[in-house]
């Protein structure tokens, strides 16, 4: 990662008012909004350091629209993030991947301009063996003259996110944000329970030796996923003459942060298992906040064929393939694939 360190602490409320005071970025209403879900994100985390102390793990015995088990930790996260946002008149509606539906804005409160979308716990199969997870966040705005947002409102390509970022719940709790100018980290401080700014202006080396993809689906890969991976595995006496790393914690958070803070590439390629779902991961929930911080950062996000920030949803849970990080790594494997023409 490089980034500019800050000479003195500087609190995620103060970054926000200078952004929109000294540069003009934001409104007060998406101030309002980030400091929110920055809130939420506090409880969320002091709820997942307590683990087994707080009764919150295991199964919640229910399933999401996905027909996923729901831990105990999803459900609670995703009631913290709904009870923290619906009343502050800064959103018209709310999206969870935990919802099947829009969650609307009671009428007792009053609307604002902005869609709020998120994971509320993402890699939550992991929290019963204590690895790390997060949340993950999507701002957009509200369609002009929509006043009651459906599922329609939402289904809009990535590029017209107006902020997007993720809390990531480990060894410290930190918030990575971008408003569309630079990509930011903030770390929780416990002592004062703020978050301070840790890291400006993070940038995602070109250029990787390090590489996270699940290899247990590697039976079922097409056949420019399998060239690439196996190039990378050849090592030094292989087609690209160098040895490289393999990571994988099945967070995405865990593995999006770990490029954001010193490299790599993170990949959830479409595969036979999945090919009727359309890939893995959720395009609004997931890839599009993901795509928007690594884009901010300098990397690279694509499908594998094109850029993921372009695809405009056809629905609200639609799933893609995911390839980001590195520039120049993504650029080769999206390449392989696109002259293969699968």
């Amino acid at each position: 990662m490089t980034a500019k360190s800050p000479r003195k602490p500087i609190s995620l409320t103060r970054f926000l008012i200078e952004e929109q005071r000294d540069k003009g970025h934001i409104n007060s209403d998406l101030r309002l909004l980030i400091e929110v879900v920055a809130r939420a994100c506090k409880r969320i985390a002091i709820s997942v350091g307590r683990g087994a102390l707080g009764g919150v793990l295991g199964s919640a015995g229910t399933e999401n629209v996905q027909g996923e088990v729901q831990k105990k930790l999803d459900v609670l996260s995703n009631e913290i993030l709904l009870e923290a946002n619906e009343w502050g008149g800064h959103l018209a509606a709310l999206a969870s991947e935990e919802m099947d539906d829009p969650h609307p804005i009671p009428h007792r409160y009053p609307k604002g301009e902005y869609l709020l979308v998120f994971d509320p716990l993402d890699g939550s199969s992991n929290i019963d063996v204590n690895i790390s997870v997060g949340t993950i966040f999507s701002v957009l705005r509200c369609p002009a003259g929509v006043k009651d947002p459906d599922e329609k409102a939402f289904l809009q390509a990535g590029v017209k996110q107006v902020a997007a970022g993720y809390a990531v719940y480990g060894s410290s709790t930190m918030l990575v944000l971008t408003l569309g100018d630079g990509v930011h980290a903030f770390t929780l401080d416990r002592e004062i329970g703020s978050f301070v700014l840790t890291g400006s202006d993070l940038t995602i080396p070109e250029d990787t030796r390090e590489f996270a993809i699940n290899m247990s689906n590697l039976r079922h890969w097409q056949a420019p996923m399998r060239r690439y991976i196996d190039e990378l595995l050849a090592g030094k006496t292989g087609p690209r003459g160098a040895d490289f790393n393999m990571r994988w914690v099945a967070s995405m958070v865990a593995d999006v942060h770990r490029i954001i803070t010193r490299g790599g590439i993170f990949i959830y390629p479409i595969d036979a298992k999945i090919a009727d779902k359309g890939g893995k991961l959720r395009l609004m929930y997931e890839a599009n906040p993901m795509a928007m911080i690594v884009e901010q950062a300098g990397g690279m996000a694509t499908d594998g064929h094109g850029r993921i920030l372009e695809i405009v949803p056809k629905s609200l849970h639609q799933r893609v393939p995911v390839f980001l990080g590195s520039k120049n790594e993504i650029d080769r494997v999206t390449r392989y694939h696109r002259e293969a023409k699968v």
